[in-house]
C-alpha cells in the first residue's frame, strides 16, 4: 500500500491528528464518566470518537512503519519506531473505557425511562450512581494520563528524529 498524500507521507499528516484527537477523546471521556448530564447527551460522540480513534491510530503506525522503509536508518528514527507501538495498548484501553461508559449511560437512559413511564423507583440507587461515576472517572483519569505520557514521549522521540541537527542556533542570513 502507498502511504503518501498528495506527495507526503501519510505519517506526518495523520500524526498530527492523533496527537490532537487522542487527548481530546480521554479529556471527553473524563468529562463523560464524571458529570450525569454531559453523559446523558455526549455519550454517543465520545464513544463514536474513541471508535474512529483506534483504527486512525493504527494506521498512523502503519504509515509510519512504512516511512521507515524509505528514509535513510537513523538511531533516533529506530527509536521513535520502537516506542510508536507504544500507543497501541492505550488506544484499546480508550476504546474499552468508552464502551463501559456507553454502558452505565444506556443503564442509567432506560432506568430513567422506565421510571418515568411507570412512576417507580427501580433507578439504581444515589450511591451506586456516585460510586460508579467515581469509578469511572478514575479510569478515565487513568487512561488519559497514561495516553498522554505515552503520546509525548513517541512524539519527542519523532521529533527529535526529524529536527535533530537540521538547524542552526542563529538566524540564517537571507
Amino acid at each position: 500500500m502507498d502511504y503518501t498524500f498528495a506527495g507526503l507521507p501519510l505519517h506526518v499528516l495523520l500524526v498530527h491528528a492523533v496527537l490532537v484527537l487522542t487527548p481530546l477523546v480521554t479529556l471527553a471521556l473524563v468529562l463523560v464518566a464524571g458529570w450525569p448530564a454531559a453523559r446523558r447527551i455526549l455519550w454517543i460522540p465520545a464513544f463514536t470518537a474513541a471508535a474512529l480513534l483506534l483504527p486512525l491510530g493504527l494506521v498512523t503506525i502503519e504509515a509510519g512503519k512504512w516511512l521507515e522503509q524509505r528514509v535513510p536508518p537513523a538511531p533516533l528514527i529506530q527509536e521513535h519506531t520502537a516506542q510508536g507501538e507504544d500507543i497501541v495498548p492505550w488506544l484499546y484501553g480508550i476504546v474499552v473505557l468508552a464502551v463501559v461508559i456507553a454502558a452505565w449511560a444506556v443503564v442509567e437512559l432506560v432506568a430513567a425511562r422506565r421510571d418515568a413511564g411507570a412512576g417507580a423507583t427501580a433507578r439504581p440507587g444515589r450511591a451506586v450512581r456516585i460510586v460508579v461515576g467515581m469509578v469511572l472517572t478514575l479510569a478515565a483519569l487513568g487512561v488519559a494520563a497514561g495516553t498522554t505520557w505515552t503520546l509525548v514521549q513517541i512524539g519527542e522521540a519523532g521529533s527529535r528524529a526529524v529536527w535533530e541537527g537540521s538547524f542552526s542556533d542563529e538566524p540564517l542570513e537571507r
